[in-house]
């Protein structure tokens, strides 16, 4: 039970990390230690597990699945979801800097611990860094769209977001930014409770994460370095998008609501009492990382 309870607070810790644009519930799950078992466990609802299921054979299916594993980790990745996003709707308003700050530390910490687990640096794991970092920083620059409440369109937010957060590095929030849709799924349809768009939503989730876990899985097992490189990669690259001190360069009025399409990014140039505080949570949140990276199992 302890054990379960445990991957409980990690499904709650990707699942705040999934509500902040520009952090990777993914991220969460590589430095937890659970990674590599989530994307295999989900690999496993295929059509054997459907066989088993048709045959009620429940003992096999929830073994084969380990079903109890990814009720543990996405039942607290759901709770946090449902429980922080009138509250982050709120710290975002009002204290936008530290919010930024104390996830800027996470991700600091993340890219070492990270890129520690790489076994072998090699000219292909160096390539696929730099493409990753790449592709990151790529994103900072894109135009977001505008919102759109299409089903169909929800439905690939589903497929497109949640393959996002299944990337560290790279956000599924973020994204959903880029496709118009972070406040419509991720802010309104879960406070005014929209059963249409949250279930639309959900469905085309569940489709990508068991189409794209698939491929992750297979990949990472034959080219784990490269993989792990290209993590790495996705993860630095992350740092531009969650810079604490950024203001707006270029908006647009649409239906009545500011739509941010450029940043420019500054230093502090006087330390008062919000730049303080916003520092001290960079270094808490690598505390952070290096607490869950201490305390996590130890693989050989």
């Amino acid at each position: 039970m302890k054990h379960y309870f445990i991957l409980f607070l990690k499904g709650m810790a990707m699942g705040v990390a999934n509500v902040i644009p520009g952090v990777s519930g993914g991220t969460i799950a590589l430095i937890t230690g659970i990674y590599e078992e989530l994307i295999n466990s989900l690999k496993q609802f295929d059509i054997k597990a459907f066989k088993l299921l048709l045959s009620f054979d429940i003992t096999g299916f929830i073994k084969y699945t380990n079903l109890y594993f990814i009720i543990a980790v996405f039942g607290g990745s759901i709770a946090s979801v449902f429980s922080i996003a009138s509250l982050f709707k709120y710290l975002f308003a009002n204290y936008p800097i530290l919010i930024w700050a104390f996830f800027f530390g996470l991700i600091i910490a993340s890219i070492y611990f990270v890129a520690k687990r790489i076994n072998k640096w090699s000219p292909s794991t160096l390539l696929s860094l730099i493409i990753g970092t790449s592709i990151a920083i790529s994103l900072s620059f894109m135009t977001p769209a505008t919102e759109n409440a299409n089903l169909f369109f929800i439905f690939i937010c589903g497929i497109i977001g949640i393959s996002g957060m299944m990337l560290p590095g790279l956000s599924g929030s973020f994204i959903l930014i880029l496709m118009g849709n972070y406040e419509l799924l991720m802010v309104t349809a879960v406070t005014d409770l929209n059963i249409t768009l949250l279930a639309i939503f959900f469905l085309g989730s569940v489709f990508g994460l068991m189409s794209f876990s698939h491929a992750l899985s297979w990949i990472f097992k034959h080219y784990k370095n490269a993989t792990l490189a290209l993590l790495t990669g996705f993860i630095l690259g992350s740092l531009s998008i969650i810079w604490p001190w950024k203001s707006i360069a270029k908006s647009i009025i649409y239906n009545g609501k500011e739509k941010i399409i450029a940043y420019k990014w500054y230093f502090p140039n006087n330390f008062n009492q919000e730049t303080i505080i916003a520092i001290s949570l960079i270094f808490i949140g690598i505390l952070s990382v290096y607490t869950l990276e201490y305390f996590a199992p130890k693989k050989n």
